[in-house]
C-alpha cells in the first residue's frame, strides 16, 4: 500500500508494484521541472525507479543503467528524449563538463540522475532531489524542491 505523509512528502512503498502509484506522483510534482535527482545507497532501487518513470513517460526503448555509458538517451512514443545519468564512476565535474551536460541539463527533456553528488556544484537550482532509503523493507522516497528547499 502507498502512503502520502502530507507535511514531508514522504512517499512510502510497500513493494515494488507501489513504485508506478509514486513514479506518477513525483511526475505530478515535477511539472515543469524536468531534472531529477536520485540520491541513495547503492542497491535502494534508484535504477528500478528510473525503469518505472521511463514507463509511465512511455519511452519504447529498453531502460537499464547507464554506468558504463554513462548517459543513455531513450525516446517516448510521442518522440520526445528523456535522458537516464549514472555519475557514479566519474573522477571529478571536469569528466561531466567534458561531456557537455548542460547541453542535456538545459535541453528541457527528462534528465534523470543517479549519484548527483558526483557534480553537485553543476546541478541546475530547479532540479527536484529524491532521496530513497529502505526501512523495515520498504522503499521511502522524500521529495524535495531544490528551488526554495522546502517540501512541495
Amino acid at each position: 500500500m502507498l502512503m502520502r505523509e502530507e507535511l514531508t512528502q514522504t512517499i512510502i512503498c510497500n513493494s515494488i508494484v507501489d513504485l508506478a502509484d509514486a513514479s506518477d506522483i513525483l511526475l505530478s510534482y515535477c511539472a515543469e521541472k524536468k531534472v531529477l535527482l536520485f540520491y541513495g545507497e547503492m542497491g535502494v532501487g534508484k535504477t528500478t525507479f528510473i525503469k518505472v518513470l521511463c514507463e509511465r513517460l512511455k519511452v519504447i526503448d529498453t531502460t537499464n543503467s547507464p554506468t558504463f555509458s554513462i548517459v543513455n538517451e531513450y525516446l517516448t512514443a510521442v518522440g520526445e528524449t528523456v535522458y537516464h545519468f549514472d555519475f557514479y564512476r566519474l573522477k571529478n565535474e571536469m569528466e561531466a563538463m567534458d561531456m557537455g551536460y548542460e547541453e542535456y541539463l538545459y535541453s528541457g527533456a527528462f534528465c534523470f540522475i543517479e549519484w548527483p553528488d558526483k557534480i553537485s556544484n553543476l546541478l541546475p537550482p530547479n532540479a527536484v532531489e529524491v532521496h530513497m532509503e529502505i526501512q523495515n523493507n520498504k522503499r521511502v522516497l522524500s521529495i524535495k524542491n531544490r528551488s526554495n528547499g522546502f517540501f512541495f
